[in-house]
């Protein structure tokens, strides 16, 4: 420094003070200061004032000598003591140098620094919010400061300014938020527990509604929980626990569509305090925020699907992803299989494909290894449905139906997890079938093929799918349904039960017939796909047709697919009561009395021919209506079947079959324990 410099109004003896080695020397120096600034603030002297500011700022406190900066710094702190009251009219110039002494490679320089700014910001108190964000920022990084006084010094200097913050209601949140979510992503763990504290601090201010920019920093809340110390993991489990509070308490001013996506990754992480977190947060998402998370339905399961499979090392993530998957489930109603058509002046809830989450260096991207680990590896887009708050929510399957194909494919994924896909799919072809059968021809492979699993529940589900396939009344039309999707057109028509006629006979050149065999009132043409692509396995795989076969006829329960079951549990009255539709049912007639034929004189066989007995005469069931309706060319072309003397044939025939086979083997009655609908 030029000793000839002119420095006024600071004297020589204030300015070779100040660039003293001396802590004491300089600190008189500042006492003279602050004598001087006090007499021009008596004088209303603010030309003086701002002289001398600026004299200590750029000749001392950013000068090349370290002696200089620090005098200058003490010089600056005795400016703003002297100032009182009216310091907050000169706090650019008084902070601004003593922020950056912060980056200072002297360790006793930055704690000077911290202490001058500790002093101006006591007199200041509630003036300097308009600058809370760089006093923030210079905080942020003294956190993680390696030099334990200073780091001790911005501890004091950080619990003054939340002070000042908790006690103002002018904080300028709006301002500070992009700070915050950048700031929240720091790896050092001092500066995640800085940043942690401070957001503890905000949520507890009345006036201050964090909750509103909750979607800004959550993804960076739960990369903070996954941090290697165990009280900044607690603390943040504090932070987010607070704010699942309020959720509960304010759902309807809760931005759920915006942070959908956020849970959806972090419910795949592997790190097991994160992904139950991340998951109890979904539960509660869907609980109360309902149908606005439907657009974001295929993530959801493509994150909670394969957590069904944990076994009791994860039994509480797996307990509260099966809940999640239930309140999912029951979002999607009959409603949602109408068309999706707009009504005059509303606006389509169309998910957009914006990235919801912040941009960063290092979020989470990835989930349990497999085929289908996480939504972006399997090419499922994961939208942010940015109107779903404010239009209705329209179901769209594809993304669904992608993700259920996608791990009931994977030979990997465990058996609950098949079931709950399988169970999705039932549950579906039950709520939406027009939309479904779209999507039919995708998955009647993979369904066929998974007739093949080693787990029994998982056949009995995939049975139950199939059978709701081959019944159900959307199967029975030639349009496919309502288009599913918002840029598709949505035209239908209405559902054609076609008129019974006579189907056609076994082809047994080819099975190209069977395939397009007609449907009828109760079966579609996909009870035909079904029984010819089970005989087609059955034919090809032996081993399935020897260890799967009787365990696939004998439980398809509630559905009219099997004619045989056991005798203690017989479950088909469904069947039954359609041997009743004689003119409808002629070859499901047929098949019985041809299973009649080769049976051997048994209970089985005594059971089925008392059970055909029972089959009306179909002339006897017409009404007089139905009588008079009907060509009289048709009657006389329709000539009566005696029931009773083809029963009586049938069992001359089969006593000399039963005599031949006891000559032939001592067997007996080896099906007897099997009876016949």
């Amino acid at each position: 420094m030029n000793p000839e410099k002119d420095f006024a109004p600071l004297t020589p003896n204030i300015v070779r003070a100040l660039n003293d080695k001396l802590y004491e020397k300089r600190k008189v120096a500042a006492l003279e200061i602050e004598k001087l600034v006090r007499e021009f603030v008596a004088q209303n002297n603010t030309v003086q004032i701002k002289h001398v500011i600026q004299t200590l700022s750029q000749e001392f406190a950013l000068s090349q000598h370290p002696h200089s900066r620090k005098g200058g710094l003490i010089g600056l702190a005795a400016c703003s003591i002297a100032l009182g009251k009216d310091s907050g009219l000169y706090l650019k110039e008084l902070i601004e140098p003593v922020l950056t002494c912060f980056n200072d490679a002297d360790s006793r320089l930055r704690y000077y620094a911290c202490e001058a700014l500790y002093n101006i910001v006591k007199v200041a108190r509630g003036a300097v919010l308009p600058h809370f964000n760089v006093l923030f920022d210079g905080l942020s990084k003294l956190a993680a400061d390696p030099d334990p006084n200073v780091k001790s010094g911005s501890e004091l200097l950080d619990r003054l300014l939340k002070d000042i913050v908790t006690e103002s209601n002018k904080f300028d949140l709006v301002s500070f938020i992009p700070l915050l979510r950048e700031r929240i992503y720091s790896n050092n763990q001092y500066a995640r527990q800085f940043i942690i504290s401070w957001i503890l601090v905000l949520e507890s201010v009345p006036d201050i509604n964090l909750l509103d920019y909750l979607p800004e920093i959550l993804d960076g809340l739960f990369q903070i929980l996954g941090d290697n110390g165990k009280e900044i993991r607690k603390m943040c489990e504090v932070v987010l626990g607070e704010f699942l509070k309020e959720i509960k308490k304010n759902p309807s001013s809760v931005k759920f569509a915006e942070m959908a996506n956020i849970l959806v990754i972090h419910c795949q992480t592997t790190d097991d305090l994160i992904q139950l977190t991340a998951m109890c947060w979904m539960r509660e998402f869907i609980q109360l925020a309902g149908r606005v998370m439907l657009p974001y339905s295929s993530g959801i399961l493509t994150a909670v699907l394969p957590c069904l499979a944990y076994d009791d090392r994860k039994k509480s993530i797996k307990e509260v992803a099966n809940v999640c998957n239930q309140s999912l489930m029951k979002l999607v109603t009959p409603e949602d299989d109408e068309l999706d058509e707009l009504r005059p002046g509303q606006r389509q809830a169309e998910p957009t494909p914006d990235d919801a989450l912040p941009k960063q260096e290092g979020t989470a991207s990835g989930g349990p290894d497999g085929s289908c680990d996480s939504s972006f590896s399997s090419g499922i887009s994961v939208f942010t449905a940015a109107s779903t708050e404010r239009a209705p929510v329209t179901l769209h399957l594809d993304g669904i139906v992608q993700v259920l194909n996608c791990h009931l494919s994977d030979t990997a994924i465990g058996m609950m997890t098949r079931i709950a896909v399988l169970k999705w799919l039932y549950h579906l072809y039950i709520k939406t079938p027009r939309k479904m059968f779209r999507h039919t021809d995708s998955l009647f492979p993979i369904l066929l093929q998974t007739l093949s699993d080693e787990s029994d529940e998982v056949i009995l589900k995939d049975l139950e799918v199939l059978a709701e396939i081959a019944s159900s009344p959307a199967g029975q039309t030639d349009d496919p349904g309502p288009l599913d999707g918002p840029d598709l057109q949505a035209s239908h028509s209405e559902l054609q039960v076609p008129t019974p006629g006579r189907a056609g006979l076994l082809n047994t050149s080819g099975t190209k017939g069977l395939e397009c065999s007609p449907s009828t009132p109760t079966m579609n043409s996909y009870f035909y796909k079904f029984m010819i692509n089970l005989l087609k396995r059955f034919s090809s795989e032996r081993k399935l047709l020897e260890v799967r076969g009787p365990f696939i006829i004998r439980n398809e329960e509630g559905c009219p697919f099997i004619l045989v079951a056991d005798a203690s549990d017989m479950k088909q009255t469904d069947l039954r009561l359609q041997l009743l539709d004689v003119k409808n049912n002629p070859y499901l007639i047929k098949a019985l009395y041809g299973l009649l034929m080769l049976l051997p004189q048994s209970s089985a066989f005594q059971l089925l021919s008392h059970r055909l007995q029972c089959v009306p005469n179909p002339e006897l069931l017409q009404t007089e209506d139905s009588l008079k309706a009907a060509p009289k060319s048709q009657k006389a072309d329709s000539p009566s079947i005696d029931y009773a003397e083809l029963l009586q044939h049938f069992e001359k025939v089969q006593n000399k079959h039963l005599e031949v086979r006891h000559q032939r083997s001592g067997r007996g009655d080896h099906l007897d324990r099997r009876v016949v609908l």
